[in-house]
């Protein structure tokens, strides 16, 4: 055994171990800056003295926008990777060429999750402007 061979469990050990490790500091400095930005808002809003109506505005949390076509695109995708694989199956396709074929399927189901919601969006108007 090779001392490069030696090196293989352990970076695998150090790697799982750090990786979660660097996700949990992240994520605490992420919300650590939301706080001290939060907190900067709301010092700027009283020292400028903003009329009630505008900082209620700034400071109250907004509803994130719901994007209807998710659902859509990730059935694309799924499609899409189906149809990669299923390329790869009656092909017999090896090597670094399976994942091109999947990722050529996914592709395609992107563009056809984009294609159907340009559609989509385009009837959406028309059908509002109708009572």
């Amino acid at each position: 055994m090779s001392i490069i061979e030696g090196f293989i469990p352990l970076t695998a050990v150090v790697l799982s171990l750090l990786f979660p490790i660097i996700a949990i500091v992240y994520g605490i400095k992420a919300s650590i800056r939301k706080k001290q930005y939060e907190t900067e808002l709301r010092r700027l809003i009283i020292e400028n003295h903003t009329d009630l109506e505008t900082a209620k505005a700034l400071i109250e949390k907004q509803e994130p926008k719901s994007d209807k076509y998710t659902s859509l695109r990730f059935a694309c995708v799924l499609i899409g990777v189906g149809i990669g694989a299923l390329a790869d199956y009656l092909l017999h396709i090896e090597g670094i060429y399976f994942w091109l074929v999947i990722a050529f399927g996914v592709g395609l189901g992107l563009l056809a999750s984009f294609i159907v919601e340009l559609k989509l969006q385009k009837q959406e108007p028309q059908e509002s402007q109708e009572p």
